[in-house]
């Protein structure tokens, strides 16, 4: 049963983050369709989303899907979950499900996301935000989700709380999803870019290691250390106001993870498919020339992972 009165929200991408929230708000009783294709979505159309988690799995088993943005139709919210290396389509398929009125949520990783779409329907429809979640994709249709409840933050472009995300925040809370409340939604942005570009990057360049393997070497832990510090300073350079203690945070942070944690981006880098090196390594060397910043681990990370992405993905056919 709908929840009477209750909003009608998109999700763009049913994969590991937009299947959780997604699924978390139809289990709810929230007005839910998903942009999706092939497998999975031949998967939820007919076994509806599975989330599991070792603990508490769940089902949702009747899932409104499709490929066509056209048949979902214009509605109030939008989740934008797309990976950035799926984003030129992704923006090209927002138009029907953009109304004078409609709110997309912004939950790429990296920082420069927002802008992307803003550049296609306008600041004034974008909610920049960020997701703190551990998941992956287990088979079409099937979220595997590890560690705490998946955490979503965002606010309008300039930070103020408005009717409309208030209104949000609330459906998700019913959802039983945690909600982050930042008060600088950019500081938000970089807190995460800080923490998992350099984790990401490594555990690719090293050929898969886990978050708990390059924490327990000195050479590693010092290397992701120093890679939070470029950020930090790119950060800061750029007008980002990072506070002091934004990488002591994200050490903690990393400390806190489970030990056999790796990253998407070298999960994908390693499969030869087509990865957000741009968004994350890529984008940290642009940004840092921007500001005059110069950043020797990401500058040396990302030429190695570009090299290991075009030879990884010659002979990748989705």
């Amino acid at each position: 049963m709908t929840v009477a009165g209750g909003p009608s929200i998109a999700v763009v991408g049913a994969g590991a983050v937009g299947g959780y929230f997604g699924g978390r708000l139809a289990a709810a009783g929230y007005d839910v369709r998903f942009l999706a294709r092939g497998e999975n979505l031949a998967s939820v159309k007919r076994d509806g989303l599975r989330i599991t988690n070792g603990s508490d799995d769940w089902r949702v088993p009747k899932v409104r899907a499709s490929a066509d943005p056209e048949r979902l139709g214009e509605v109030d919210f939008v989740l934008f979950c797309v990976k950035t290396s799926q984003l030129p389509p992704a923006l090209d398929a927002l138009g029907p499900l953009v109304g004078e009125n409609t709110a997309v949520v912004t939950v790429q990783n990296g920082v420069e996301a927002p802008e992307q779409v803003a550049a296609r329907i306008g600041r004034g429809r974008v909610l920049p935000g960020a997701a703190r979640i551990v998941a992956s994709m287990a088979g079409p249709g099937e979220v595997r989700h590890v560690g705490p409840p998946g955490a979503l933050g965002f606010a309008e472009w300039d930070s103020t709380v408005s009717d409309r995300v208030t209104r949000l925040r609330a459906v998700l809370r019913e959802a039983s999803v945690t909600v982050l409340e930042p008060s600088d939604v950019w500081v938000g942005l970089w807190a995460k870019f800080l923490l998992v570009v350099p984790i990401g990057s490594l555990g690719a360049a090293t050929g898969g290691a886990t978050i708990g393997e390059l924490r327990s070497r000195t050479g590693t832990r010092n290397m992701m250390i120093a890679g939070m510090r470029e950020i930090y300073e790119t950060g800061i350079k750029l007008g980002i106001e990072l506070p002091g203690d934004a990488v002591d945070t994200a050490i903690e942070l990393m400390d806190r993870q489970s030990a056999d944690v790796t990253s998407s981006l070298q999960r994908d880098i390693l499969a030869g498919r087509p990865s957000e090196l741009e968004a994350w390594t890529g984008a940290v060397v642009r940004l840092a020339g921007r500001g005059g910043v110069t950043v020797p681990v990401h500058e040396l990370l990302y030429e190695l992972l570009a090299m290991l992405e075009s030879r990884t993905t010659r002979s990748f056919h989705p």
